[in-house]
């Protein structure tokens, strides 16, 4: 995950990919520490966090 965010990044893409992460076994600290955009336990509340992306 952190490579992938990081090739986003290198390409100057950061403001047109957002990327978000999760599931049971991520946390918020992890998705912070690898850059992600967003990040949800479950997919419910991933659907929040791209309408919050998408604002």
């Amino acid at each position: 995950m952190r490579s992938v965010i990081e090739r986003i990044t290198e390409r100057g893409l950061g403001s047109e990919i957002r990327t978000i992460v999760g599931g049971a076994p991520l946390t918020g600290d992890f998705a912070d520490r690898i850059g992600a955009d967003g990040y949800s336990p479950d997919a419910p509340g991933a659907v929040g966090e791209v309408k919050r992306l998408l604002a």
